[in-house]
């Protein structure tokens, strides 16, 4: 798909994965409706580094979990673009628990992290279908995790969170096909401030030491090359969908010891 002169919303957009696949899309001409939920500031800044690029670049907030607030925002997408071409899924939560702990989970923690990474992204879509496939040649991009494979991660239901968003995007492969494409991307471990942030510098330095050892091209993501991915999903050949793509140094075909 060429993307030059068309429009894209990414959720979660304004750190991480979400602003470097902003700016990314913007490099190739991609007009760009950045979405936060508390981020204001970092979502503001890079819809000004997008409209930088000579493109089209705004901040919309919507708590993606809140399907009204999905609605209004494709809507304003679509009225500030006059079109919507690529959805990038990326809006993520989670808690840090480990699996060990079983009540050191609430309910409340379930509903959460469900209520965003699997409704919340399922309402972007449905939001979106009209106008992804009235483009005639739309994309979807589901930000996953290998956690969803493995069963690895910072917690039971973040883990299942991403294998039902995995599950989902062959589903809505089906649903959108034969216009509009729909994949996803599985990071392993990302060197991110949202990961940082929940794993305290301490355990976030030695869990990358140990992912890095642990993988056999002995390297961990960072959000330049999760956005890179998908990017490459979105411009390159139009027979893929459905697929959940991984990017984690090799980390799945590595011993099953490692945790």
């Amino acid at each position: 798909m060429e993307i030059a002169g068309k429009a894209a919303v990414v959720t979660g957009g304004g750190t991480g994965v979400g602003r470097a696949t902003a700016l990314e899309l913007a490099k190739r001409g991609c007009s760009v409706l950045i979405n936060y939920s508390r981020s204001k500031d970092e979502a503001e800044q890079t819809a000004a580094d997008v409209s930088a690029l000579g493109v089209k670049g705004i901040a919309v907030q919507a708590d993606i979990a809140d399907d009204a607030a999905c609605r209004r925002m494709i809507d304003t997408a679509v009225k500030e673009f006059g079109r919507l071409d690529v959805l990038v899924n990326n809006a993520g939560t989670t808690a840090f628990v480990a699996h060990e702990d079983l009540e050191g989970l609430a309910l409340d923690d379930w509903n959460r992290i469900f209520s965003t990474n699997v409704i919340g992204t399922f309402q972007v879509c449905r939001a979106a279908k009209e106008a992804l496939m009235a483009s005639g040649s739309g994309e979807i991009v589901n930000v996953s995790s290998i956690a969803g494979i493995r069963g690895l991660g910072s917690s039971i239901p973040y883990c299942a969170s991403k294998a039902a968003l995995n599950n989902m995007t062959v589903t809505l492969a089906r649903v959108f096909a034969p216009k509009v494409r729909v994949n996803a991307v599985a990071p392993g471990f990302i060197t991110t401030r949202w990961l940082q942030d929940g794993l305290g510098q301490a355990n976030y330095d030695a869990l990358k030491i140990r992912a890095e050892e642990h993988a056999p091209l002995r390297k961990v993501c960072d959000a330049e090359d999760v956005a890179a991915l998908i990017l490459n999903v979105i411009t390159g050949p139009d027979l893929v969908t459905g697929q959940i793509i991984a990017i984690e140094g090799g980390a799945l075909i590595a011993s099953a010891s490692f945790r």
